[in-house]
């Protein structure tokens, strides 16, 4: 069917209704999905750990699980060879394409992110599973609307669905999924999507917690509130992971650049010094593997001290830039979230000595520096304090949990750290020329038709202005002008105002271009 504009205007009237329907769908699809990686990667942990246990003392069986990684590291830099968008996180990948600056082929995604990130885990690379969860979610989205013959501008919105899901079934956290998709991936919100994402994210965390289980992610019981007479230290730590989130952030970016400079190492080169260094770190200090989820176990249980947590936590972050810096198919959201803990666990150990903190606010400190090390690094604070009460299975630190966050926050703003996956986005971009994916994965110019939203913020070039006196971007059409929740024609002689939602057409080669020009004028003064 041909996907014109008087189509994609008609289609985009009944959306609110067919959304819920389309979410459903894409939260079982993405759902069982991100279940079977969830899955995968479960079996990979524990394999993992019996084949340390059999190499240990071996010489012969050591040198047998090295000539194993290499082959790792092949079979997984023929895989980011064959599609080079599954390599990092996925989250780039998705905000890009959404935004409408890539293209991904979800036949070609959804299997190789799979079974790289599978081999990734298995080899021991220090990356998570919630950067590609987010983005088998959101190729299960696209895979849905190729199947179904959905227009671009629906397509977009069920893999905004399916991103939503992939993290909600990856951390049993349905809301923060849905706040994530807003908050980082479609960067926008309405009403007929919001309902749409909320049926996908609970509907992806029902079947994963039907059969994985109802537990949240992190076992650890906090006895207490953190008292109000503590709450100054509350800013001391969120200063200090400011401070760090910009430096994290700095060091992945650096890691990738030094993984470029010899011309000679491809994928598969760059894969086979990280796969090489989990093999030598899991001979010396194994705990630093994988995404790292026993550290948080032990931290929390009062099994380390502190020397040994800034040991483990200077190991754990070099040895993430190593992992991540490769082009790994993996994702830094848990490590950083580990990392983070361990920087709590470090702050919490040091205030007991300086500063006479009780022993058991501890866990408390560790479960804040989580959330405000994931704001300062991502910048999505809000997601952040959900999805750490939600994994937590506590929701009496909010307060605490809002006061380091926005600590965080601003103090990796002042620094001027640009928000990690808009860099790797940035970076994607750069690689390939502009609005296209890596390896060429250039976005068609066929005849569809891409509609957008945004909201005019007061103090914007367009408030106060009529359409006629607006010079628009080329090739984008407004068609449509939302105003107190009714819908306006509107004409030259209309007069823009702070919060309306404006609706715009584009042909889908030129959405990436529009939605950053239709951003500086409704959300800039200049």
């Amino acid at each position: 069917m041909k996907k014109d504009t008087s189509y994609t205007i008609k289609r985009v009237q009944r959306l609110p209704v067919i959304l819920i329907g389309e979410g459903l769908l894409v939260g079982t699809v993405s759902g069982l999905t991100v279940m079977f990686y969830r899955i995968a990667l479960t079996y990979a942990a524990q394999w993992l750990n019996k084949i340390l246990e059999f190499i240990q003392g071996q010489p012969l069986r050591i040198a047998g699980w090295f000539l194993l990684l290499l082959l790792f590291a092949l079979t997984v830099g023929r895989l980011v060879k064959w599609e080079p968008l599954i390599s990092g996180s996925g989250i780039p990948q998705v905000e890009g394409e959404i935004l409408g600056k890539l293209s991904q082929n979800w036949k070609k995604v959804l299997p190789a992110k799979f079974f790289g990130g599978f081999l990734c885990l298995l080899g021991g690379l220090s990356l998570g599973r919630e950067g590609p969860s987010i983005q088998l979610g959101a190729m299960s989205g696209q895979g849905v609307s190729r199947i179904l013959d959905r227009g671009k501008t629906e397509e977009r919105y069920l893999m905004t669905c399916g991103a939503s899901a992939g993290l909600a079934a990856a951390f049993h956290a349905p809301l923060a999924g849905m706040m994530f998709a807003f908050e980082e991936i479609h960067k926008g919100f309405s009403v007929s999507l919001m309902v749409a994402v909320m049926t996908s994210s609970v509907t992806a965390d029902y079947i994963c917690s039907h059969i994985m289980g109802l537990d949240p992610v992190f076992q650890f019981r906090l006895e207490h509130v953190l008292p109000q007479n503590y709450y100054w230290m509350l800013l001391l730590l969120g200063g200090l992971l400011g401070v760090m989130g910009a430096l994290y952030n700095k060091a992945m970016l650096k890691a990738q650049d030094l993984y470029k400079k010899p011309k000679c190492l491809n994928e598969t080169g760059r894969l086979a010094i990280a796969f090489l260094a989990a093999g030598v770190i899991g001979l010396v200090m194994p705990s630093v593997l994988g995404s790292g989820g026993d550290l948080i176990t032990d931290l929390t249980g009062g099994e380390m001290a502190l020397g040994l947590v800034i040991l483990t936590f200077l190991v754990k972050f070099v040895f993430s830039g190593i992992s991540f810096g490769s082009g790994a198919p993996g994702g830094i959201f848990f490590p950083l979230l580990v990392l983070g803990a361990l920087l709590g666990g470090i702050f919490a150990m040091s205030g007991t000595e300086l500063f006479g903190l009780e022993a058991v606010y501890r866990n408390n400190f560790i479960l804040l520096s989580m959330a405000g090390f994931f704001s300062a690094i991502v910048r999505a604070p809000i997601t952040g304090i959900i999805l750490l009460f939600e994994m937590s299975g506590s929701v009496s630190q909010m307060l605490s949990l809002s006061i380091v966050s926005v600590a965080a926050y601003i103090t990796a703003t002042l620094l001027k750290s640009e928000p990690i996956y808009e860099s790797l986005l940035k970076r994607i971009l750069a690689g390939a020329g502009g609005d296209a994916g890596e390896g060429g994965n250039q976005i068609s110019s066929g005849g569809q038709k891409v509609l957008s939203e945004f909201v005019i913020m007061s103090g914007s070039v367009l408030e106060g202005h009529t359409v006629m006196e607006i010079t628009w971007p080329k090739n984008c059409l407004l068609v449509g002008l939302e105003r107190d929740g009714k819908e306006r024609i509107p004409r030259g002689k209309t007069t823009l105002m702070a919060g309306d939602k404006l609706t715009v057409m584009t042909d889908e080669r030129d959405a990436g271009y529009i939605h950053d020009k239709m951003e500086n004028l409704c959300y800039t003064s200049f």
